[in-house]
């Protein structure tokens, strides 16, 4: 299963992640092998910078097991695990459009529908690579542009559109600006996880899963947001709702809504997954 994380500090801090750091990343042979690993971040100034890397057969292991130090107000880093395109940078997360970074998990199907949907609203063009999350952005960043701009309303219309017109079996999403985070779990397939470390002292920020560790000196007494796949060392982990969106602001303020309360029209039921992405899905992945 892809793992997502993503934190929101309000402002500039330096933090250092780890994307393939647990101890049998590369040996536990049961495990299917990571396809690509990738980290976003805003700088202080609001540019955003994406670093990432396909890894092809583990020909090359530098970039997803060293240690990566960034400054920035936002980060979003993502573990690839491929149900569609091969493993080449143009399909490796998080993807940037529009000065926004996204990744996604989970599945989406009817791709001939979307992409037809995709060149009706005119962006067919934002479409590099051969992914469902690639064209899924397509679709929220044409939505987006749809409601002048309003990022919430255009993230919910899309994955409307998404529920009610092709096949899913989950849409998790980051999408980030250099402000604001946004994270929404759809529907109860894959879990998605919320830790509030706004209060004050809340303690060293050291957070380690199967497949991402991330630290920060500076959040140990500075405020912050964060969004996981699983549950990381903290205790303190929230367990999005299905159909849940949440928002984190520039100020850290953190809203919740029930944005898409039905399951999708056309779901994709497990057993009808195909053998690569029923392996990519598997939560032991």
């Amino acid at each position: 299963m892809c793992r997502l994380f993503g934190l929101h500090a309000g402002h500039a801090v330096s933090a250092t992640f780890w994307l393939l750091d647990a101890p049998d990343n590369l040996a536990a042979q049961s495990r299917r092998n990571p396809d690509g690993t990738g980290l976003g971040v805003f700088e202080a100034d609001g540019t955003p910078v994406v670093r990432k890397q396909p890894i092809a057969a583990w020909r090359d292991l530098d970039f997803a097991t060293e240690a990566r130090e960034m400054t920035g107000t936002t980060f979003v880093a993502h573990v690839r695990y491929a149900t569609n395109g091969p493993a080449e940078d143009v399909n490796t997360h998080p993807f940037l459009q529009d000065g926004r970074i996204f990744a996604h998990n989970g599945v989406v199907g009817g791709l001939d529908t979307l992409d037809a949907r995709l060149a009706e609203l005119g962006v067919a063009d934002l479409v590099r690579g051969d992914t469902d999350s690639e064209r899924v952005f397509a679709l929220i960043t044409a939505s987006i542009r749809g409601r002048d701009g309003d990022v919430g309303a255009g993230l919910i219309d899309a994955l409307r559109w998404l529920g009610n017109n092709v096949p899913i079996y989950a849409v998790n999403v980051l999408l980030a600006t250099a402000t604001d985070l946004w994270a929404l779990r759809y529907p109860e397939t894959h879990e998605l996880y919320l830790l509030d470390r706004t209060a004050a002292n809340q303690g060293r920020f050291s957070l380690r899963s199967k497949r991402i560790t991330a630290g920060s000196d500076h959040l140990g007494t500075s405020p912050s947001v964060v969004f996981a796949t699983e549950v990381m060392d903290d205790g303190r982990w929230q367990l999005l709702t299905p159909g849940e969106l949440v928002h984190v602001d520039q100020h850290l303020q953190i809203t919740h809504r029930t944005a898409l309360p039905n399951p999708p029209t056309h779901r994709i039921a497990r057993a009808n997954l195909s053998p690569t992405e029923a392996s990519s899905q598997h939560p032991s992945s």
